[in-house]
C-alpha cells in the first residue's frame, strides 16, 4: 500500500507543478476595480488551464504597482499616470522604478470632485478652507487629485484640511458632514457615489474642472482628456459634470512569461460578456481601444502584443 501511495504521489507532482496562483491587485470595495477584478479572477480561474486567480483589496493604483514591483505573481489595475511614475521611478516611486508592462487598456477613469448641497462648494476655488478627502494613501486618486488641485491654483497642504480616505469612507464622511468634499477617480457608476446620491437629505453635486486639463497636460504630459459624467449617472445631478479623465490599464511585471500574459489577455477578451455582467465598464474592453497612445508610453508586454497581432491590432 505504501508503494502505491508513493507512486500516486509521484504521478501527481507534474500536475501540482503546473498550478499557477495569481493575485489581482484592485482597490477598495466601494470602487470599480474590486468587483471587476473579482470577475476577472473568476474568468481566469475558469478558462486558463492550471490558473487560480484571486482579487485582492488594496489602497489603489500606487499600492498595486508597488506589489508588481515585488516580482511576485500579480496582475494590477492602475491608472496611466501612476503607471508612468512607477516606470520612471518618480514621485511616489522615487528611487524605486517598477518594470511595469501593459497587458490591456481597460476603461476611462473619470475624476469625480464630489460634494453635496449645504457645504458651500460649487467650484474648485470654494475648496479653500474646506475639509477635503483626496483619496486613500496608495491610490492614484491621490496622485490625480493633487494635480487637479495644483492646476486650480490651490495648495493641497495649506489651503484645505486634507483627509486620506477611500471612496466608501469619503462618501460616508460627506454624508455625516465630517468633510465638505472628496476626490475620487473611477468608473461609472461608482457604487459608493451612487449610495451617497441616494442617501436621504443629501443632494449630490459634482464640481466641474475640465478647464484644468490643459494645464495638467502641460506639466505631466498628454495623459488627461476633457470629458463628462452624464447627469443621468447619479441621482440628483442637475447637469453633466465637465471633468478630467485618464485611462485605466491592466499591467504585469516584465518578468511574467509570454505564454501566461497571452493567455490572460485572450481569456479576458474571449469572455468579455461575463465581465460586463459584473460591471458595465467592461463594455470598454475593446480591441480598437488598444492603442499605444492610450497606454501613455508604458511598454506593452510581448505576450499581449502577440495576442493583438493575431487579432489584427497594430500597436504603433
Amino acid at each position: 500500500m505504501m508503494f502505491i501511495a508513493r507512486l500516486l504521489a509521484l504521478c501527481l507532482v507534474p500536475f501540482a507543478a503546473q498550478a499557477q496562483n495569481l493575485s489581482i491587485a484592485t482597490g477598495g470595495t466601494g470602487g470599480v476595480y474590486y468587483p471587476l477584478g473579482g470577475g476577472m479572477a473568476a474568468v481566469l480561474s475558469k478558462y486558463v488551464s492550471g490558473m487560480q486567480a484571486t482579487a485582492e483589496v488594496t489602497g489603489g493604483s500606487v499600492a498595486n504597482l508597488q506589489l508588481i514591483g515585488t516580482g511576485k505573481p500579480y496582475l494590477a489595475m492602475t491608472m496611466v499616470d501612476a503607471g508612468i511614475d512607477a516606470l520612471k521611478g518618480q514621485d511616489k516611486f522615487t528611487g524605486k522604478p517598477v518594470p511595469v508592462r501593459t497587458l490591456m487598456v481597460m476603461y476611462p477613469n473619470r475624476m469625480h470632485v464630489v460634494t453635496i448641497e449645504g457645504t458651500g462648494v460649487t467650484k474648485m476655488a470654494d475648496l479653500k478652507g474646506k475639509r477635503v478627502s483626496t483619496g486613500s494613501g496608495g491610490s492614484a486618486t491621490e496622485v490625480m487629485a493633487f494635480r487637479v488641485i495644483e492646476a486650480a491654483g490651490l495648495d493641497k497642504d495649506r489651503d484645505m484640511k486634507r483627509e486620506r480616505l477611500g471612496v466608501a469612507e469619503s462618501a460616508n464622511a460627506l454624508k455625516d458632514r465630517k468633510i465638505d468634499a472628496f476626490f475620487w477617480v473611477g468608473g461609472l457608476p461608482t457604487a459608493a457615489v451612487s449610495d451617497l446620491a441616494h442617501s436621504p437629505g443629501a443632494k449630490i453635486k459634482l464640481v466641474d474642472h475640465s478647464d484644468l486639463v490643459k494645464k495638467m497636460n502641460q506639466k505631466y504630459g498628454n495623459l488627461y482628456v476633457e470629458d463628462r459624467i452624464p447627469k443621468e449617472t447619479y441621482k440628483g445631478m442637475d447637469a453633466d459634470n465637465r471633468q478630467a479623465t485618464v485611462m485605466n490599464l491592466l499591467v504585469a511585471n516584465a518578468n511574467m512569461d509570454d505564454k501566461t500574459a497571452y493567455n490572460i489577455v485572450k481569456a479576458v477578451f474571449e469572455h468579455r460578456e461575463e465581465l460586463i455582467r459584473v460591471h458595465k465598464e467592461a463594455e470598454n474592453f475593446k480591441l480598437e481601444n488598444q492603442k499605444s497612445a492610450a497606454a501613455g508610453g508604458i511598454p506593452w508586454h510581448p505576450g499581449a502584443v502577440r495576442f493583438y497581432k493575431e487579432k489584427g491590432v497594430k500597436l504603433d
